[in-house]
C-alpha cells in the first residue's frame, strides 16, 4: 500500500485582542486519510473509509495511533497533575504488603502475597500446618524484570507436590508459554511450550501434562496435547483437535482427582470427554455428545458425576446425576429441578454436602444441601444488593465452606462457613488504607426502571451520604449485557475517588446478562439484541425523570461487548449523555463477524449471529455502531485500546473515533488514548492499571469542573 500522508496535530493561537489572558489555544484535530473499501454482502454495498487501518504493521498506522495519543495528552494535559494526584489517592487505599487467605490442598497451605514495591503476586506454600517454613514457588516480581507487560497465569502443582507448571504472557495477546519449575531443586526446565492457554492438568504419574494450543492466527482453542515431563516439545501428542470453528477447547480435572476432562464449548452448547487419571496414555470417552442448545457441566462424586445442565428445556437450568459405567442423557437422574424463578449457576461437591449457588430476583443466594437430606437451607444475607459467590475451595472432606462477599459499600470479605454447626468466621476483610473510609459514610440502594417494552429493569446505585441526589447530581452509569455475564454489585476502592467528589455510581442489569434468570440473557442476544441497548436508555432517561440526575450530568461506561452498548446508545440517543466512555468497544458488528480470521468470530455466531444469514446481516446492521454513525452531535467522550488487543482489534476504535470525527456536528470532546504496550485487559501491574482508572476519573471529573 502507498504512504498515506496523515496530518498531524498542530496549534493554532487566537489572536482576538478580547481574548481572556487563560483562554486556552484552538487544537486542530488528528485527522486520517479516507480510502475507500467496498463491501457488497446480500446485494447490499458498505462503504468503509477506514478499513485501512486494520494493517498494524503500516508505519502510518501506528502513526495516526501517536497522533491521536498526541492530541489526548495536548487535550488533556490540565489534568495531568489531577491524574497523578488520584493515582496516588487509589492507590493509598491499597495494602501494599496484603496475602491471601491460605487455604489447603494435599498437605500444603497455599498463599499469594504482595509486598511493599511490588506490582506482582508471590506465590508461596507451608507444608501441613501455617507455622511451618514458607516455600517461595514463584516470585512473579523477579520473572517479570525487563518487561513492559508479564502476566503469569496457570499455577498448576502436580499430585506429588513437587512440580510447578505455569503459563506467562509477555506481549498481552494472551497467548501463553507454559514453564515447569522443579520445586525441589528450583530449576526450570528448559521445554517451553508455546502458544497455550496458560492452563494445564498434571496426570496421577508427575509426569504428563496435558494443555490446550492455540490456533495462531484466530486464537481459538483448538487442540489438546499431553507434554511428558523432560521431554522436547515436538514430541507433545496430540490428544484432540476441536474440528468445529464455532466451538474453543480446554482441558481441567475434576476435584476428586480421578478424571481429566476435556471440554468443548460454543455460546449454545457443550461437550465433554473424560478419562481417567491414573491411566494417561489411555482414550478419552465421551460423557454425552453435542447437541445445539444442550449445555452441561460435570463434578465427580464418588462412583457418579453430578450434571449441571439444561437439558429438557430447563431453561433456568437443573441437577442431575448419573453413574460413571453410564455417562450419555437418557441415564440422567433429576437430583435439583428447574424452576422459573432461579437460575443455578454452580455447584459445588463435598463428603456430606452439596452447595448450589443460585440466582433469584438478580441476587446471589448460596444453597447448602446434606446428601442425606437432613438437612438443606441458604446462607443469610442481608443488604438491598450485594455480590456472594462460593470461594476456593478444594478439600473434599471437610464441612466447612469457604466463600467470598462484598456489596457497593461493604469491602470484599473472605468467609469459612461451618455447614454442620452453621457458625462464621470471617477469614479476611478487604482492608482500606488511608484513615478515611467508613461504610457508614455510603448509601446503596437498587431501583427498578421501567423499559419501554414494560419489563422492569434493576439498577444497582451507591453514593456518599452527603451526596444529595438532583438534576445536577453527576451519575456515571455502568452495564456490560452480552454473553449471559451479569455485573454484581461490587465494591471497589478506586471508585471512592468518584463517590467522595458527588458522583453517584450505578449499574444497570440490562438484558443481555442473567440478573433475571436465563431468559433474561436469551432477550438481549441474537435477534433480540436492541433489548440491551433500549434498557440502558431507559435506565438512564429513568434516572433523569426521577430527577436523580440530568442530560447535562449523565455519564455512561462500558469496555468490550459494553463498548459496543456504548457506540449503540450514542447513535440511538446522544442526547441524553454528557460524557462517554468506551473501553476497547467492539463496534464494527458486521465486519468482523464476517472475518473468520479475527479472533473469537467462529464461536461467537450463536451470540451475535452469523451475517452470511441475511436476516441476521439486516439486523446487525441496524445497530453496529461503525455503520450507525450520522451527521449528529455526539457527547464527550474517551476511547481506550490497545494495540495488542486479542478480544477486540485496536482498529475497530481507531475506525470509529475516525468515523465520528469525520461525521460528528458538535464541539464535544472525542478522545482515542491507545495503549501501545498493552491488549485487552490493559497494564498487567496491580498499580499501573490504577493510572487507566485515574485516566478514566479524570476525564469525567473535568467534565464535572471538579479538578481536586
Amino acid at each position: 500500500m502507498k504512504t498515506i500522508s496523515i496530518v498531524f496535530i498542530t496549534f493554532i493561537l487566537a489572536t482576538s485582542c478580547n481574548q481572556q489572558p487563560m483562554q486556552k489555544p484552538v487544537i486542530k484535530t488528528p485527522s486520517v486519510a479516507k480510502i475507500e473499501k467496498e463491501f457488497t454482502n446480500h446485494g447490499d454495498k458498505r462503504i468503509d473509509n477506514y478499513y485501512w487501518l486494520n494493517e498494524r504493521e503500516n508505519p502510518d498506522v501506528i502513526a495516526y495511533l501517536e497522533a491521536e495519543n498526541s492530541y489526548y495528552d495536548t487535550i488533556t494535559a490540565h489534568t495531568k497533575v489531577f491524574q497523578k494526584e488520584l493515582f496516588k489517592e487509589m492507590k493509598a487505599r491499597i495494602k501494599k504488603d496484603d496475602e491471601s487467605v491460605p487455604y489447603k490442598k494435599n498437605g500444603y497451605y497455599y498463599i499469594t502475597q504482595y509486598v511493599k514495591g511490588g506490582q506482582y503476586p508471590i506465590y508461596s506454600r507451608k507444608k501441613e500446618t501455617l507455622e511451618a517454613k514458607k516455600e517461595i514457588l514463584i516470585d512473579v516480581n523477579k520473572m517479570a524484570e525487563g518487561h513492559d507487560y508479564y502476566r503469569l497465569v496457570g499455577l498448576n502443582i502436580s499430585p506429588n507436590n513437587r512440580f510447578a507448571a505455569f503459563g506467562v504472557d509477555t506481549i498481552s495477546r494472551r497467548q501463553y508459554n507454559i514453564q515447569i519449575k522443579d520445586l525441589e531443586t528450583g530449576k526450570i526446565y528448559p521445554e517451553i511450550i508455546k502458544n497455550t492457554t496458560g492452563g494445564s492438568v498434571w496426570a496421577n504419574d508427575n509426569k504428563t501434562l496435558f494443555y490446550t494450543q492455540k490456533n495462531p492466527t484466530t486464537l481459538r482453542s483448538e487442540r489438546i496435547f499431553k507434554h511428558t515431563l523432560g521431554t522436547d516439545t515436538s514430541e507433545d501428542v496430540e490428544v484432540y483437535f476441536e474440528e468445529d470453528a464455532t466451538f474453543s477447547v480446554y482441558v481441567t480435572k475434576t476435584k476428586s482427582e480421578q478424571y481429566i476432562l476435556i471440554g468443548s464449548y460454543s455460546t449454545l452448547s457443550s461437550e465433554f470427554q473424560y478419562l481417567n487419571a491414573n491411566t494417561p496414555n489411555n482414550q478419552f470417552k465421551i460423557f454425552q455428545e453435542r447437541e445445539h442448545d444442550l449445555e452441561y457441566s460435570i463434578a465427580h462424586y464418588n462412583d457418579d458425576f453430578y450434571v449441571l445442565t439444561n437439558a429438557d428445556k430447563a431453561t433456568n437450568f437443573k441437577i442431575m446425576k448419573t453413574s460413571e459405567k453410564a455417562t450419555s442423557k437418557e441415564n440422567w437422574k433429576e437430583v435439583i429441578a428447574q424452576r422459573d424463578d432461579v437460575l443455578l449457576e454452580d455447584m459445588s461437591l463435598f463428603k456430606d454436602y452439596m452447595v448450589i449457588e443460585e440466582r433469584s430476583n438478580g441476587l446471589n443466594k448460596i444453597r447448602v444441601k446434606r446428601w442425606d437430606d437432613t438437612d438443606d437451607y441458604y446462607l443469610p444475607f442481608n443488604e438491598e444488593t450485594y455480590s456472594a459467590y462460593v470461594y476456593v475451595n478444594p478439600e473434599f472432606d471437610t464441612n466447612t465452606i469457604r466463600y467470598g462477599y462484598n456489596s457497593l459499600t461493604t469491602p470484599a470479605s473472605i468467609i469459612d462457613f461451618d455447614m454442620k454447626d452453621k457458625t462464621f468466621e470471617v477469614k479476611k476483610e478487604q482492608e482500606v488504607l488511608g484513615g478515611k473510609f467508613d461504610k457508614k459514610n455510603y448509601t446503596s440502594l437498587r431501583l427498578w426502571a421501567t423499559a419501554r417494552d414494560g419489563k422492569k429493569v434493576a439498577i444497582s446505585l451507591v453514593h456518599h451520604k452527603n451526596t444529595k441526589l438532583s438534576s445536577n447530581t453527576p451519575i456515571l452509569l455502568y452495564a456490560y449485557g452480552s454473553y449471559g455475564y451479569t455485573i454484581d454489585p461490587n465494591f471497589s476502592t478506586s471508585r471512592l475517588s468518584l463517590l467522595d467528589r458527588g458522583f453517584v455510581y450505578a449499574i444497570a442489569h440490562v438484558r443481555g446478562g442473567q440478573y433475571l434468570g436465563r431468559q433474561w440473557y436469551d432477550d438481549g442476544k441474537l435477534l433480540h439484541k436492541k433489548n440491551t441497548f433500549t434498557d440502558f436508555i431507559d435506565c438512564g432517561k429513568y434516572l433523569i425523570n426521577k430527577k436523580y440526575t440530568s442530560a447535562n450530568h449523565l455519564y455512561a461506561e462500558g469496555g468490550s461487548a459494553g463498548g459496543l452498548l456504548m457506540g449503540a446508545i450514542v447513535n440511538m440517543s446522544p442526547e441524553i449523555f454528557n460524557g462517554i466512555i468506551a473501553a476497547v468497544p467492539f463496534v464494527d458488528v458486521i465486519t468482523t463477524m464476517f472475518d473468520d480470521s479475527i479472533p473469537l468470530t467462529t464461536s461467537e455466531y450463536d451470540e451475535w449471529g452469523n451475517p452470511n444469514d441475511k436476516v441476521y446481516y439486516d439486523y446487525m446492521k441496524s445497530y453496529s455502531p461503525y455503520d450507525n454513525v450520522v451527521v449528529q452531535k455526539y457527547p464527550n467522550m474517551l476511547v481506550t485500546t490497545g494495540l495488542h488487543d486479542s478480544q477486540v482489534q485496536y482498529f475497530e476504535p481507531a475506525k470509529w473515533v475516525a468515523k465520528i470525527r469525520e461525521l460528528k456536528t458538535d464541539s464535544n470532546l472525542l478522545l482515542m488514548h491507545t495503549n501501545m504496550e498493552a491488549g485487552h485487559g490493559g497494564a498487567s501491574g496491580r498499580f499501573d492499571a490504577l493510572k487507566e482508572v485515574a485516566r478514566e476519573h479524570a476525564f469525567l471529573l473535568d467534565l464535572e469542573g471538579i479538578n481536586k
